[in-house]
């Protein structure tokens, strides 16, 4: 449902994809994502939360905003580092980072909500500088195979979402709020 310049959906105001140009395939009557504009308008939707998170006004989440900055597992500043899927969901969990110890591994809907197909190179918005063009893990399992789980690319060229075997070092980017449980 759109309703002034959002889109809601199962009751959560949704971002906007990025794209702002329109390429219709056919007649005028053709209407694509860069037409409407469904969606939270892109230049206030993020705030920088001047203590190392970003708070995201669509989706009501905070995330971490250079994972690099945390050490260990995480890397250091400007050079994040990657990890095995279980090692993610675990030191995402045991975060004590801005005055919060409820951090955890985005799903792949809300991790998905990030990604800008606006932005060329590594499709997501600045405030996130040190975000590799590369997958990062989501904390969703594909279906019933135990040994895979969804990651989100950040790579302009490539698919948006893609499944990968836990034991592969991947990124990570924690993030708290959100409804858990209902």
């Amino acid at each position: 449902m759109r309703t002034g310049g959002w889109t809601r959906r199962r009751g959560l105001w949704l971002p906007r994809s990025g794209q702002t140009a329109s390429y219709p395939n056919g007649d005028a009557t053709d209407r694509d994502d860069g037409h409407y504009q469904a969606g939270w308008p892109g230049t206030t939707r993020f705030v920088d939360n001047g203590d190392g998170t970003v708070y995201d006004r669509a989706t009501g989440l905070t995330w971490v905003q250079e994972p690099g900055v945390l050490g260990g597992v995480f890397g250091s500043a400007g050079s994040p580092g990657s990890m095995p899927w279980l090692t993610a969901l675990a030191q995402c969990e045991a975060l004590d980072y801005a005055g919060h110890t409820d951090w955890r591994l985005p799903n792949v809907e809300e991790l998905h909500s990030l990604r800008d197909y606006g932005v060329t190179g590594t499709p997501i918005d600045v405030l996130f500088p040190d975000t590799q063009a590369a997958r990062y893990w989501s904390s969703t399992t594909q279906d019933s195979a135990s040994t895979s789980a969804w990651t989100v690319v950040f790579i302009d060229e490539y698919r948006a979402v893609a499944s990968a075997g836990k034991g592969v070092y991947y990124y990570v980017r924690p993030v708290r709020g959100g409804r858990i449980n209902g």
